[in-house]
């Protein structure tokens, strides 16, 4: 089952390389970008494209981060709980064997 699943993420990797190639061969335009305060040089469509959803992916990662640090907090504290919650019925469990000997 675990080479498929490799197998099947190779196969998924393989297509977006390609894509990935395919669009940036086929957006070869240069275009300059006018941003309000500063010009940015030219350079080929695909690649500001790119740079755009990379931009994308780090600020909505960084937008995640909150909700990720708050339930890994929240799954410690679960788990100490849990941990505690194990000890007392261990205890409570030899108590009884005690009782009944």
């Amino acid at each position: 089952m675990r080479w498929i699943k490799g197998l099947f993420l190779a196969v998924i990797l393989l297509v977006v390389i390609l894509t990935g190639i395919l669009f940036a061969v086929n957006n070869q335009q240069t275009i300059g970008l006018n941003l309000i305060w500063v010009e940015l040089p030219p350079v080929s469509l695909s690649v500001w494209l790119l740079a755009a959803l990379a931009v994308g992916v780090v600020l909505g990662m960084m937008a995640m981060l909150g909700v990720y640090v708050r339930l890994r907090a929240l799954l410690a504290r679960a788990e100490r709980q849990n941990k505690q919650q194990r000890k007392e019925l261990d205890s409570l469990r030899t108590q009884e064997l005690k009782e009944l000997a």
